[in-house]
């Protein structure tokens, strides 16, 4: 006999189960897309801190030279912090994403833990009520059986 929403017990908590499952779902990407920024965020922070590092004072002393490498220094340390608070944003957004599907992970196995519970106790029901079952049914035989002897002497 095929289940349909009329006689599934369940139907109601899968349908829960099914909505839980796409916004875990909706959520890992949104893990996955935070995670990827926040790597490409310190991509960025690491390249500007190499050309920083590797940012030279020139050669001859004149003012003109320095002034122009203090200026592009002081670009690339501006940069550098721009791209440090960069990094920082993403960290802070990829720790959120990343409670926002724990949550929604949790939430989804415990829906999907309450179906098993419900299905393993329906399964022990049925069990109990075919052990009652069979126990009703030995009880008859053994009552026919012992009755048998008594009416074939009476007759």
């Amino acid at each position: 006999m095929a289940r349909t929403p009329d006689n599934d017990p369940d139907a109601g908590m899968r349908a829960v189960a099914r909505v839980r499952g796409v916004r875990e779902q909706d959520s890992r990407l949104g893990l996955t897309r935070a995670a990827a920024d926040q790597r490409e965020a310190g991509r960025r922070r690491d390249a500007v801190a190499a050309r920083l590092a590797t940012a030279t004072d020139p050669a001859a002393i004149d003012p003109s030279g320095f002034a122009t490498a203090r200026l592009a220094a002081s670009g690339l340390a501006t940069e550098l912090i721009a791209s440090e608070t960069a990094l920082a944003s993403a960290t802070t957004v990829t720790m959120a994403a990343r409670a926002h599907w724990q949550r929604d992970h949790t939430r989804l196995a415990a829906v999907e833990l309450l179906l098993e519970r419900r299905a393993e106790d329906r399964r022990a029901e049925r069990l109990r009520r075919e052990r009652v079952e069979v126990d009703d049914l030995v009880a008859a035989r053994w009552l026919r059986a012992r009755r048998a002897p008594q009416e074939g002497g009476a007759a």
